[in-house]
């Protein structure tokens, strides 16, 4: 009856056609699941709509937001994640107001209510399952949009869920139970499995990407093992494990990133994906074979993230306009270069994006392909089959680009293919890792450019440091020592001018002081003058001072620049900037 007054709702409202109407139907039956399912993934009718369509037919409140903070979690204990998602519901259960639902619901006598949130009221037999498995018989139904439920699902799974160091001291007591064989679950958050060591990978991949780590290093001692994480450019360790547990864990991870679990002495590489609640993780898998065993480097790529834009990177206005300016010429090569973990793709991506439209063709050739570019066609490096930087570039100036990105110079094949493409009348962006912009010059001499080449095709190299960014949460003002001012250069300072900031410590930035990354650059323009000094000398001390005595700032005076402006410290810009 329901579900036949749910059908009339959508045909005479919403126009949704009988016979679609009907094969939706058909295919609730014959997948046994429900019909807000199909119509949702068939695009017949929008979730808005049909919640709004459940709220009249069963006289429901619509929950467009639920709680996130003061949830008691209790259910996590209890219920198998993956019932909850499949009916997508979840329990809702507080000590305080719940500001999100008492607005839309009856007012409660002693503030404590227990409420479920679902987005298909035609569920029943779920419904009073979950609410036997609770043993709860007062309850409120509430509508809400599947987001928010899943949400809150993984927010109180994730939560809930034993620390690493209760895993470690579990499987020492249980040191015989190890089991290591397991198949990859879609979502990392679904594995419920209760193999001690499949646990604790699970738990230490999904507090690393919790936190924002970009690393995790698993470091064999003589004696024990060290997980490490990487956060904002910096180790911080995260576990000691006992020496017994590292065979186990690092076949565990070879075995889900499809490696060779029985070759313990060459190096290896793999990668497998996981879905931790809303976020897609791509992690890259590097072991080498060191004296205490095999040690292994998992790179932690989120591609659920949003793409940096230019303005979001850190340059000031000015130096802004110029890339700016840069990135929109007709032809040209424009080089980025750092360090590794310097932000170079980053950037990259950032310029690409900015510049990406239809009426021109961009194609890229990296290693790997980071991010996914709408609009931008791009070749991933294959060394197996002998699809090389060289190798893909000689097929891509085939191709009629306008804009074509280069990983990395590697060798003088790609970096003489690069040139000449900018000098047909192709715009290049390329990497180099030097560290500083007038090294870059330098470098490609040194890999077989000729000076006069160099000269004609180079528009601009920008060099750049990642500096962390001080939590605003506990930073603290200070006067600095007025020899530490005039290491710096800023002994003309008073403390009237600015204000320096040091790095405390909170929960908030995991005691660390700091938290995120911004970029500091130097953007060196080959203009007339610098052409003319580059056919004569390569030498980039004297290229950089002319580039300084030509009004370009430094990696360090961008540094300082951002101290004062209470963006970072002066021990992050001289830890980065290495002066």
């Amino acid at each position: 009856m329901i579900t036949k007054r749910l059908s009339d709702i959508l045909v005479n409202e919403y126009g949704i056609d009988k016979d679609a109407l009907s094969e939706a139907n058909r295919l609730r039956i014959e997948q046994n699941t429900t019909l807000s399912e199909v119509l949702l993934r068939k695009k017949l009718v929008s979730e808005p709509q049909l919640l709004g369509v459940y709220a009249d037919i069963y006289d429901m409140p619509i929950a467009n937001k639920l709680p996130v903070e003061g949830v008691d979690t209790w259910f996590a204990r209890l219920v198998p994640i993956s019932f909850l998602k499949k009916y997508a519901m979840v329990p809702v259960c507080t000590e305080t107001d719940i500001i999100e639902l008492e607005e839309i619901l009856p007012a409660k006598e002693n503030g404590r209510r227990r409420v479920i949130a679902l987005s298909d009221p035609s569920a029943f037999q779920p419904i009073d399952d979950l609410a036997k498995i609770l043993e709860i018989d007062d309850y409120e139904l509430v509508l809400a949009p599947r987001d928010a439920i899943y949400s809150l699902i993984n927010l109180a799974y994730d939560s809930s869920r034993d620390t690493a160091q209760q895993l470690v001291a579990d499987m020492e007591e249980n040191g015989g139970d190890i089991i290591t064989e397991i198949e990859e679950t879609a979502d990392l958050l679904d594995d419920t499995s209760d193999a001690p060591i499949i646990k604790l990978v699970n738990h230490v991949i999904s507090q690393s990407a919790k936190i924002g780590a970009s690393d995790i290093h698993i470091e064999p001692e003589q004696y024990s093992f060290k997980i490490r994480y990487r956060v904002d450019g910096i180790l911080y360790d995260m576990l000691t494990p006992p020496k017994w547990m590292q065979s186990s864990l690092v076949s565990r991870i070879k075995v889900v990133a499809k490696m060779n679990i029985a070759e313990k002495r060459l190096p290896q590489d793999g990668r497998f994906e996981v879905k931790i609640g809303d976020q897609n993780i791509d992690i890259r898998v590097s072991t080498i074979p060191i004296t205490h065993g095999e040690r292994v480097v998992l790179r932690l790529l989120n591609k659920s993230g949003n793409l940096f834009r230019l303005p979001d990177l850190g340059m000031e206005q000015r130096k802004l306009t110029l890339i700016n300016e840069l990135i929109h010429s007709s032809h040209g090569i424009v080089l980025v270069t750092g360090p590794t973990g310097s932000g170079k793709t980053t950037t990259l991506y950032a310029i690409l994006s900015s510049i990406n439209s239809p009426d021109i063709n961009i194609i890229t050739i990296e290693d790997p392909v980071e991010y996914q570019l709408k609009g931008v066609s791009q070749i991933q490096v294959n060394p197996k089959i002998n699809l090389t930087f060289a190798r893909g570039l000689r097929s891509i100036v085939r191709q009629d680009p306008d804009v074509i990105l280069i990983g990395e110079m590697r060798d003088l094949e790609t970096a003489e293919i690069g040139v000449q493409s900018a000098l047909t009348g192709h715009l290049v962006f390329s990497t180099l890792h030097t560290n500083d912009s007038a090294s870059a010059i330098t470098r490609l001499v040194d890999l077989g450019i000729e000076p006069f080449l160099i000269s004609s095709s180079v528009l601009a190299v920008v060099a750049q440091r990642l500096v962390r960014v001080l939590c605003d949460e506990c930073k603290a003002s200070y006067t600095p020592e007025p020899e530490a001012l005039q290491r710096l250069g800023l002994e003309t300072l008073t403390e009237e001018d600015t204000v320096f900031y040091k790095a405390r410590k909170c929960e908030k930035c995991f005691h660390s002081g700091y938290r995120g990354r911004v970029g500091i650059y130097e953007i060196l323009v080959l203009n007339d003058k610098l052409q003319q000094m580059v056919l004569k000398t390569y030498d980039s001390h004297q290229l950089k001072k002319e580039a300084v005595a030509s009004g370009m700032t430094t990696l360090y005076q961008d540094g300082v620049q951002k101290v004062l402006q209470g963006v970072t410290t002066i021990e992050e810009v001289l830890r980065v900037t290495q002066t």
